[in-house]
């Protein structure tokens, strides 16, 4: 469906995000076209299996 593919990809842009810079989570949601972060976090997690945040941490551990 349509929206579905938009979603994912807010949600891949919003990944892509999280790995590259230390803009908040809050920032990244409205940068991708989320209103709400709960909103975002909510798409996150049904997409990645987890929320942002430890998303992010997991990405940024990997790094290094």
């Amino acid at each position: 469906p349509p929206m579905r593919y938009i979603v994912r990809q807010r949600l891949e842009q919003a990944s892509a995000q999280l790995k590259e810079s230390a803009d908040s989570i809050a920032r990244i949601a409205y940068d991708v076209g989320y209103k709400s972060e709960v909103a975002f976090n909510r798409a996150f997690r049904r997409e990645y299996g987890v929320p942002p945040a430890a998303w992010r941490r997991g990405h940024a551990a990997r790094q290094v």
